[in-house]
Order: C-alpha cells, then sequence, then structure tokens
C-alpha cells in the first residue's frame, strides 16, 4: 500500500533495497525531486494525476521550488534506482519519496499524513444488495456465497481474512509484486470486477476508493465497503514519505509542511475517495549512527 500490497503493503514493502547516504542540507534544496511511479494511480502517474501527484506540487509550491520526477516502476530495486541513486554530477536523482509504511526502513519517515485500511469493493447485484458490511458478506446465503469469486492480492490480509471465514474457495488470487510495468492493482475493480468475472474485491483503501469512485461515476453498481480489524487481522495502515538517512533537516522541513498543511492535504485525499482513518503519531525515526 500499482503502489499494499497494497497497500498494498505487500506490494509496496516488497518494492524497496537499501544502500548507504550523503546528506543533503535542506536550506541548499532549490527545485523538489520526488522519486515516483509513472503508473500507479492514484498515487502517481506521469502525467501526475494522481493524489501524491498532487501532494508533490502542493509542497513544492509551499517551498516556492519547481516540482521534477524521477520515474521508475515501485517494485524491487525501486529505492535503488531512486533515492539512492546518483545523478552523475555528484548528487542524487530524487530526495523524496511521497507514500511509505511507517515501517519503511530504508529512509527516514516523516510522521503519518494519513490513515487508511483496505476495502471490499463488491458489485451491487441482487443477491448482493443486502450487503452493507463485512459482517454482512461473510453471513450471506451459503447457497449465494459458494458461487462467488472474490479477487484479493496475495500474499495479503484480504487472502487471509476470506479464509478465516470460510471463503477459502472464493479467492481469486492476484500477484501482490507484479512484474509488468503496465499493470496496476485498480486493474481488479475496473476490468475484473466491472467485466463481471469478479463479484467482489479486496484492495487496499486509497486504490479501492479511487477505482470504485471512477466506476461509479460511469454508472457501475458498485459498493466500497472499508474493513476493520478481525481475529488478529490487521486492514489499517499509516503512510508517510521518506527521505535519505542523514537528510534529518530536509525530512523535519517535510513534516512542517505537512503539519502546516493537513486540512489541504486531507482535502486531497477526499476528492480521491481515500477511506480516511482517525491519524496518530508514531515514535520519531533517528538517522543512523
Amino acid at each position: 500500500m500499482d503502489r499494499t500490497n497494497f497497500l498494498m503493503l505487500a506490494w509496496l514493502l516488497a518494492s524497496f533495497a537499501t544502500t548507504a547516504a550523503i546528506p543533503v542540507a535542506a536550506a541548499e534544496r532549490d527545485v523538489l525531486r520526488v522519486c515516483a511511479d509513472p503508473n500507479s494511480l492514484p498515487f502517481s502517474s506521469e502525467d501526475q494525476a494522481g493524489f501524491e501527484n498532487r501532494i508533490a506540487q502542493l509542497l513544492a509550491d509551499d517551498l516556492g521550488v519547481p516540482l521534477e520526477y524521477t520515474w521508475f516502476p515501485q517494485r524491487r530495486g525501486f529505492v535503488r534506482q531512486t533515492l539512492r541513486a546518483r545523478d552523475g554530477s555528484g548528487g542524487y536523482k530524487c530526495d523524496l519519496i511521497m507514500g511509505v509504511p511507517t515501517s519503511f526502513e530504508m529512509g527516514l519517515t516523516t510522521q503519518p499524513y494519513y490513515r487508511s485500511t483496505y476495502a471490499l469493493v463488491i458489485r451491487a447485484t441482487d443477491d448482493l444488495a443486502g450487503v452493507e458490511s463485512q459482517t454482512d458478506f461473510v453471513a450471506i446465503d451459503p447457497a449465494v456465497r459458494d458461487g462467488l469469486h472474490v479477487g484479493a492480492h496475495t500474499p495479503g490480509p484480504g487472502t487471509l481474512w476470506l479464509t478465516r471465514n470460510g471463503m477459502r474457495n472464493q479467492i481469486v488470487a492476484f500477484p501482490a509484486l507484479d512484474a509488468d510495468p503496465n499493470s496496476y492493482p485498480g486493474q481488479l475493480v475496473d476490468h475484473e470486477l466491472v467485466e463481471g468475472r469478479l463479484d467482489a474485491a479486496i484492495l487496499w483503501g486509497p486504490i479501492a476508493g479511487y477505482f470504485a469512485q471512477q466506476e461509479i461515476e460511469r454508472g457501475a453498481a458498485l459498493r466500497v465497503i472499508p474493513l476493520s480489524g478481525d481475529e488478529g487481522i490487521r486492514f489499517d495502515f499509516a503512510i508517510a514519505s521518506a527521505v535519505r538517512y542523514g537528510d534529518d533537516a530536509w525530512r523535519d522541513q517535510v513534516q512542517d509542511f505537512y503539519d502546516r498543511r493537513q486540512a489541504d492535504i486531507d482535502a486531497i485525499l477526499l476528492e480521491y475517495g481515500v477511506p480516511l482513518l482517525p491519524n496518530t503519531p508514531v515514535a520519531k525515526k533517528k538517522d543512523d549512527d
């Protein structure tokens, strides 16, 4: 979180690698260089249509500097090819990853600027018309349930939750980490679900909310149900930004922006259909010795 898993999170967490870094003072910055995936809506895209693009532009405007990108598919080696990669002139290709889990270990993280959760997206057919919650979903008539096809990325909490609720045979598994740079997690909604190959899908909330919102606006009968923890299964995660180790001053400068502009950031996230949960600070990560 076709940046967890999807969150999304297994997919996101699996995509990073590490090397050493040299500090760059925040005061020297005259351009905002962001590391991003060119095909990962709703997070980022090369035409800058994602919410991370919007937030990055807000940050650049706040700093009064131009915004530049280093594009690379967010798969294995993403950090090595972006945040840790030299630009040939003694500097680095980019200086900020907009969205990482707060447990991210390949760089210094800000405090989380949003918290979201996985969501269940269902086709509002006659059989599923009364499903308004995750409890309703697992309690539907077995005659209906046995015929369902529910898409979920694996590994991920969706497949675990379905299995624990007696729906293992209904799972249609999709890889959480796809090597094809043209693939994106929203395909479960705007292709598999809308075209009827799936009856429901479980995805990281920002992905579920954005793609379902797009299809609902086109007339699709979909319903988004945010999921909450069940029997020790965690669905919610906090998302922060990351800089290189050693760039404490730059991290703090980004944090100051988040502290001052949180209302504007929330408005962008809600515009993209992101299911937002109350956010809480985490212990501040210090630079490695």
